[in-house]
């Protein structure tokens, strides 16, 4: 028999992609409910659902009812569900405002557009179980994820990316419409807020006859590169490859900042970026003799 949670889950999940927004359910821990098929491969793939088969995590988000019901038939574990973000027609942007360890999202994102002269305008919110908030846009295109960019406590959620949907339980409690949002349309993200979201442009590519000339710096250009070429799903594998090659080669500290710039660039979060190259970094340490 469906637990509670997961018939709540189910109901308000049909309810969101009623509106247009593709849901996938979520488990306790908000991470995607349904589990991959290739979890038992010896070699992991790039596939994002090509297979046919449930399992590849945002990729797999629909609006279509059947579909939905059909995923969390296969998850009955689910008590929750995601609303994947950067999505034509609408292309979702969540505003993720957090309030806990010492960071103040809401109060950081008033102050920015104080600064910057924009209006946040009045959108469909989500409260979430710490006291924060996120705040749903819609954009003329895709946006990319990041975290921490435009201040701390604010985080963007956008292509590839997901935002929790009201209705959901997890561990830390559930997320509940802020009341009187749950009627207003999805408004559009503005401008100068995208605008500073974006990432920064990738380091310049210098003309042939002028590029570096010493091999270890051609060396570094060539790491930077690889990174710049990433596509989604290799990502952060060939990020902690080229830290790797940085480190052993006596350059990573130095190469770091340009490695997480080209890594934001191909879609990754700052803080992802940044925290694979440490990763990269704390490895090559501990091989040391």
């Amino acid at each position: 028999m469906p637990r509670p949670d997961h018939t709540r889950a189910l109901h308000a999940a049909l309810i969101t992609a009623a509106r247009g927004l593709p849901v996938i359910p979520l488990s306790r821990s908000k991470l995607p409910a349904v589990r991959s098929p290739h979890r038992d491969e010896a070699r992991t793939t790039a596939c994002r659902g090509e297979c046919g088969r449930p399992g590849h995590g945002v990729h797999d988000a629909t609006t279509d009812p059947a579909a939905v019901r059909a995923l969390f038939a296969v998850a009955p574990w689910a008590t929750g569900y995601g609303i994947a973000c950067g999505r034509a027609p609408l292309h979702l942007v969540g505003v993720d405002l957090d309030v806990k360890h010492g960071t103040d999202g809401v109060t950081a994102l008033r102050t920015l557009a104080e600064s910057h002269g924009f209006t946040v305008p009045q959108t469909v919110t989500v409260l979430t179980p710490s006291g924060g908030r996120h705040l749903w846009f819609t954009a003329p295109g895709p946006v990319p994820n990041s975290a921490g960019r435009l201040a701390p406590g604010i985080d963007i959620r956008g292509t590839g990316g997901y935002v929790v949907g009201p209705g959901s339980r997890t561990v830390a409690g559930r997320y509940l419409l802020a009341p009187g949002t749950g009627a207003h349309p999805l408004a559009e993200a503005p401008p100068t807020l995208l605008q500073l979201a974006a990432p920064p442009p990738p380091p310049l590519r210098e003309p042939e006859d002028e590029r570096p000339r010493h091999p270890m710096e051609k060396r570094a250009a060539a790491l930077v590169r690889f990174v710049l070429d990433s596509h989604e799903g290799e990502r952060n594998g060939r990020l902690f490859w080229a830290a790797c090659r940085a480190y052993d080669s006596g350059f990573g500290a130095a190469l770091a900042p340009a490695l997480v710039t080209a890594a934001v660039h191909t879609g990754l979060s700052e803080r992802e970026a940044a925290a694979t190259v440490a990763s990269a970094g704390r490895l090559r340490a501990s091989a040391e003799p």
